[in-house]
């Protein structure tokens, strides 16, 4: 793990990061669908996972910008950004109706990406454990797939006046909507550190980085 402290007087959010980070402590949030009929087809086609070609295409996104790499060092109270944020995803166990945290690396690589959050998947079934351990990963985000419904909105209450600065993701079921396949996203970001256009922007950058995904796929 690796990291740069931000200095706040030179910070271009300076003043929005005072005022959500001291007068109104509060996060921001958006559900929105976005078209993912490609990227379904290319899964089929390819024989991969939906849900791990779109955790990595979500981690590519949040990696892309320094304003989705935000932390808070509450022991110092400094502002860093991460060189780079890695995806929390989870197995849910049918048997338990209970789920699984699994630490999944980041790798710019997609094969390498794949064939590790693969791996990683398959261990996290072995077990029943919570196995929750965010004191040792401190710059992971949290990818929560919701595949039982396709919901229209979605929102995670964190306590009153917290400094978590790390993107929430969620995404639900796609289904078909004028004959294309739509999926529920859901960003959740502090408000110290990202405003609507900022979360806004996670969804055109999601559309268009699967765009590029299936495009390059095509070539192969």
């Amino acid at each position: 793990m690796s990291y740069r402290v931000i200095d706040r007087e030179t910070y271009y959010r300076k003043d929005v990061f005072r005022h959500f980070s001291e007068d109104c402590r509060c996060s921001t949030s958006m559900t929105a669908r976005i078209d993912v009929t490609d990227l379904a087809a290319c899964s089929r086609r390819t024989g991969t996972k939906f849900s791990i070609n779109f955790l990595y295409i979500l981690s590519k996104v949040l990696n892309s910008r320094e304003d989705y790499r935000m932390g808070y060092l509450w022991q110092t109270d400094e502002l860093i950004c991460y060189d780079v944020i890695h995806p929390t995803q989870y197995v849910f166990h049918e048997d338990t109706e209970t789920c699984t945290p699994v630490y999944t690396e980041y790798q710019e690589d997609y094969a390498t990406f794949y064939a590790g959050a693969l791996r990683d998947l398959e261990a996290a079934k072995k077990t029943r454990d919570y196995g929750l351990d965010s004191a040792n990963h401190p710059n992971w985000f949290d990818a929560s797939f919701i595949p039982w419904l396709s919901y229209d909105s979605l929102h995670i209450e964190l306590p009153d006046g917290y400094l978590y600065f790390s993107p929430i993701i969620n995404w639900g079921k796609y289904r078909e909507e004028g004959g294309r396949l739509v999926m529920p996203v859901s960003v959740r970001l502090n408000h110290a550190v990202a405003d609507g256009y900022l979360v806004a922007r996670v969804f055109y950058l999601l559309e268009r980085e699967i765009k590029a995904f299936v495009e390059e796929y095509d070539k192969q």
